[in-house]
């Protein structure tokens, strides 16, 4: 019985595709046609136009599973055991000695090899 009700709801799917690209067209369009009216109000009509668009997306299967995956990722992001204020620091701190240490030590290679061939070269 699910699955019947699942394949008449991907049969539609194509129609509410249709739908989404139209309104977007009409947009695109709409903000074309009405070029000589105050910016405000075109950008009134594509931001509800997309809006629409985006709504009638979100009611497809792909729209229902991205919504799916947005609630899967803030619970997830809830779970993140963030670090305090203190081990950032300190770990910025280690990481930007170490920086400076191979930054160094490069620079040090780099002034040798070159004193090398200055002196091989002549």
């Amino acid at each position: 019985m699910k699955h019947n009700a699942e394949v008449q709801e991907s049969r539609h799917d194509g129609l509410k595709w249709a739908a989404v690209v139209t309104l977007l067209v009409l947009a695109v369009v709409g903000n074309t046609y009405f070029a000589e009216q105050a910016i405000i109000y075109r950008v009134l009509g594509v931001v509800v136009v997309s809006i629409a668009a985006a709504a009638v997306a979100l009611t497809t299967t792909k729209g229902r599973e991205l919504t799916e995956l947005a609630r899967s990722a803030k619970k997830e992001i809830q779970r993140v055991v963030w670090p305090t204020r203190p081990e950032t620091i300190q770990t910025t701190a280690i990481v930007l000695v170490a920086v400076l240490v191979v930054g160094l030590m490069l620079w040090l290679i780099d002034t040798l090899l070159g004193w090398a061939m200055s002196g091989v070269i002549g």
